[in-house]
């Protein structure tokens, strides 16, 4: 672990964008065992991809979907292992908040895998609705209103 603290960015230029997918495909594919064919799609075009960097090395992603009705949808945090522990995780939301902000959205949606629950909920997301399975994993819809 380090003590420095991560570097946000978005993900404009190839090889930011080439580390945003190995990084999702460690976390999700090879670790979660989520199919390919579900971690990837359409709206990865579309979407703000951000990446976190400590010491210089991407360890983290997380990408935001403008939805209808001025909600952004985070999806696809991914943190390598090196990176968990340090804050990363927690960096990669509140830039996600903060980008949402610029685009002038009003909240922030998201699907939480059930085990992440008390990390979303430090960071004042509120948990509604029923538990549902994506890719064979529990989740729970959270919101947090921008203010």
């Amino acid at each position: 672990m380090t003590s420095t603290e991560p570097l946000i960015r978005l993900a404009v230029d190839e090889p930011d964008r080439a580390a945003v997918f190995v990084i999702r495909g460690a976390v999700f594919v090879s670790e979660q065992q989520v199919p390919i064919e579900e971690e990837w799609d359409e709206r990865d075009a579309t979407a703000d991809h951000l990446l976190a960097l400590v010491d210089g090395v991407p360890v983290g992603t997380v990408r935001l979907v403008e939805e209808d009705g001025g909600v952004g949808l985070l999806g696809r945090l991914a943190v390598l292992p090196k990176g968990r522990g340090t804050g990363t995780g927690a960096a990669l939301v509140r830039a996600v908040e903060d980008r949402a902000r610029e685009r002038g959205l009003t909240a922030v949606e998201l699907h939480a895998q059930t085990h992440a629950l008390g990390f979303y909920e430090r960071l004042g997301y509120t948990a509604h609705g029923e538990e549902f399975l994506d890719a064979g994993i529990p989740h729970l819809h959270m919101v947090r209103h921008l203010g």
